[in-house]
């Protein structure tokens, strides 16, 4: 048909998942959608892939008592560990019932690159609904650290290759990750040393055995507010509210990709998009003066609830981007 006719038969737009996605993250899809559903039917469980006590249990806990109070069934965090979170994720990717959902750490983009078979394909075995909230990844010095700023870290570490070094709590963790991700998008030779976990991470640091961190908020405040650490930079596209002189790692490395700490609700695969939006409805009012946003801010995080899309396009840029960077680190598969 030419370019300015009108057809004479009006065909309503096919709203496609990409589409309905986007709209439930805007609240476009109005409350009887979701009603018809009849959602929740039964209790729920929510299905946090690590131990208790961790901060992917912190806001999963609050959201499930928000959904408690305003659904009128109980909505049950239940941990489930193992398998570096591959256990509680596949758990939620072969749930039947449509009252199991997931809260995960960034992992879950993660763990298709470090093991051969998670059991999941995150991309799509799970249906993405929110992410919750957002957290700087922090390069850390001592106080007092001979590298003033990012520049001065980067043009010693071209000039010694192999002499400077980062510690992380682990290999194949977010944060160790970012730590490969600026050693390829830089051209450097660091030297990692991986700990069990931040607090040790952070001891060595303090301590000398390591040039240098990469640390979440969580592990770094209490030492910035103590004055024994500095913040060399960050691994997002923008400055850091609780570090704003320090640098975003793409100040000087162009080609960095802006990575975070961050938190994902999902449900399984064929979740109906009317439940995705009731449930982005019934979370809004966590968005800003709320529990949530209050104890996201205390952690130095940054609380979200933006929607599907938002969550499926990070997912759909970090999965094959950590396949690459482990592959270009030399990690090997489990």
């Amino acid at each position: 048909m030419p370019l300015g006719r009108v057809s004479a038969i009006h065909r309503p737009p096919v709203l496609t998942r990409r589409h309905a996605l986007a709209a439930a993250g805007l609240g476009l899809l109005a409350a009887p959608a979701a009603a018809q559903q009849g959602w929740p039917g039964q209790n729920a469980r929510i299905i946090v892939p690590f131990a208790p006590g961790g901060t992917a249990d912190i806001p999963a806990r609050i959201i499930a008592d928000h959904l408690t109070r305003h659904l009128g069934r109980s909505f049950v965090v239940e941990n489930r560990s193992g398998a570096g979170g591959a256990l509680g994720i596949r758990t939620v990717a072969q749930a039947t019932d449509g009252h199991t959902l997931l809260h995960s750490t960034s992992a879950v983009a993660i763990l298709p690159a470090l093991q051969r078979d998670p059991g999941f394909d995150p991309l799509t075995d799970l249906t993405p609904i929110t992410m919750t909230a957002a957290a700087p990844i922090l390069l850390l010095v001592r106080a007092d650290s001979p590298f003033r700023d990012l520049r001065s870290f980067l043009v010693r570490a071209r000039a010694q290759p192999g002499r400077v070094s980062f510690g992380s709590s682990g290999v194949g963790t977010t944060v160790h990750l970012a730590g490969e991700l600026l050693r390829a998008r830089a051209g450097l030779d660091l030297l990692h040393v991986p700990y069990r976990g931040s607090a040790p991470s952070a001891t060595a640091l303090l301590s000398g055995e390591t040039d240098s961190a990469f640390l979440s908020p969580v592990e770094a405040i209490p030492h910035l507010r103590a004055g024994r650490m500095r913040v060399l930079a960050n691994a997002g596209r923008q400055r850091a509210t609780l570090a704003p002189d320090a640098a975003a790692m793409v100040e000087e490395v162009p080609d960095y990709d802006g990575i975070q700490l961050w938190f994902g609700l999902f449900g399984p695969r064929d979740l109906p998009v009317g439940v995705v939006a009731s449930l982005m409805r019934e979370l809004a009012p966590l968005r800003r003066d709320s529990v949530l946003a209050e104890r996201m801010t205390e952690l130095g995080a940054e609380t979200l609830l933006d929607g599907p899309e938002a969550l499926a396009s990070r997912m759909r840029a970090e999965v094959p981007l950590w396949k690459s960077i482990v592959e270009q680190a030399g990690i090997p598969r489990e």
